[in-house]
């Protein structure tokens, strides 16, 4: 018999889960309120040793792949929870792991997986180019044992919680490089370090409580040991957090999904209107079962994802069509939840609307649904690039 889709790794399931219901909606809902950051919850996701899933045994890490991590972030969401506040160390890390030197790795790795470190955050994005990240404006120039970066960077999320950084800057002008994704470097950055030297931190507030912001670089020296792999090649080290970016956020969408069909099909099964469940009209069951179905698509292709990522292989169409599926249908999901509560669905104490709010976050970002279109129609069906 096969197994569904949301009964893979079950132990793991089990265990999150059982972790997750020390902190119930109630806990969720304060810390929405209170645009807080959920310390204790993230604290109690790393001494469990679910935020070290990705670091390999001999870093004193679990060891285990990205299928394993989706499923901790989906359980998360699941559970009413938003792994927002911490998923970036589990896609960060990955640069870290696979690109980082021997000496990085066992400088760093041990004190992220025991939580003595924090590396939630990736500095990426600017406010002049967008996703068109070859463009990036924000330099990193090699003066003696330091490099010294000038620049500015925006939604760059959960620094005011992190203690390192990775940061994409142009090593090399763009006019000197045959190919525009040539010339790119990744640093690791010392938050505390940088904010006493040079970066400043503005936040943006948001509809969602996601702490991010933007960065500002004025003359920033960093050492040279802070390069993480070859000068250069920057833009294709960070492809691998990207497509692994993309991977754990179609994760966290599935959660999403599940949680929505979830309350909504509870409450319209006890919810009676005109002497019966308004669960027995057709008019509400389509559009639950409709979402459920794609929930269940998303979750195939999420794995397959995730089997070729862990494989070393080529995943970068996987990737962008998991988070596309499963941003959508979390979304349609989360409209059919808050439809079918009604009232009660604006009413914060039913939390429809505070995760109504966060699922739709990944409309946008990390990536938006257009530009996963325009991957697919170039990348994959081989049609003329549009921009």
């Amino acid at each position: 018999m096969l197994q569904q889709a949301d009964e893979t790794f079950q132990d793991i399931r089990d265990a999150v889960r059982a972790l997750c219901a020390q902190f119930p909606d109630e806990y969720h809902r304060k810390v929405d309120a209170d645009r807080a950051y959920p310390e204790d919850f993230v604290t109690a996701l790393t001494r469990a040793g679910w935020m070290a899933a990705l670091i390999p045994e001999a870093y004193g890490g679990s060891g285990l792949g990205l299928a394993e991590a989706c499923v901790i972030m989906e359980e998360i969401n699941r559970s009413g929870g938003n792994s927002g506040a911490c998923h970036g160390q589990m896609y960060n890390m990955n640069t870290l792991v696979r690109h980082g030197s021997e000496e990085q790795r066992r400088r760093i790795l041990p004190r992220l997986a025991s939580g003595e470190l924090r590396l939630q955050s990736m500095g990426v994005t600017e406010p002049t180019t967008g996703t068109d990240t070859t463009q990036l404006r924000t330099t990193a120039v090699r003066k003696g044992d330091r490099y010294v970066i000038n620049g500015q960077k925006v939604w760059i999320s959960r620094v005011q919680h992190s203690d390192l950084m990775i940061l994409l800057a142009r090593t090399t002008p763009l006019s000197d490089v045959k190919k525009k994704s040539d010339g790119l470097s990744i640093f690791l950055v010392d938050i505390a370090e940088a904010m006493k030297t040079g970066m400043t931190i503005r936040p943006i507030p948001n509809m969602v409580n996601h702490e991010t912001n933007e960065l500002f670089f004025d003359n920033l020296e960093i050492p040279v040991e802070n390069l993480i792999g070859e000068e250069g090649k920057g833009f294709k080290y960070i492809l691998t957090g990207l497509n692994a970016e993309r991977t754990l956020i179609a994760a966290e969408c599935i959660g999403d999904g599940r949680w929505f069909i979830d309350r909504v099909s509870k409450y319209v099964n006890e919810r009676i209107v005109f002497g019966r469940p308004i669960g027995q009209n057709q008019g509400v069951q389509f559009p639950i079962a409709e979402s459920h179905i794609e929930i269940e698509a998303a979750t195939l292709m999420r794995d397959r994802a995730c089997a070729l990522f862990d494989a070393g292989q080529p995943c970068g169409a996987e990737a962008n069509m998991a988070k596309y599926l499963a941003a959508k249908a979390s979304w349609e999901a989360a409209n059919a939840c808050i439809q079918f509560h009604g009232g009660f669905g604006f009413a914060s104490e039913y939390d429809v609307e505070r995760k109504f709010r966060e699922t739709r976050l990944y409309q946008v970002a990390p990536i938006s649904t257009n530009l996963i279109l325009s991957y697919v129609a170039e990348h994959v069906l081989g049609l003329p690039r549009s921009f």
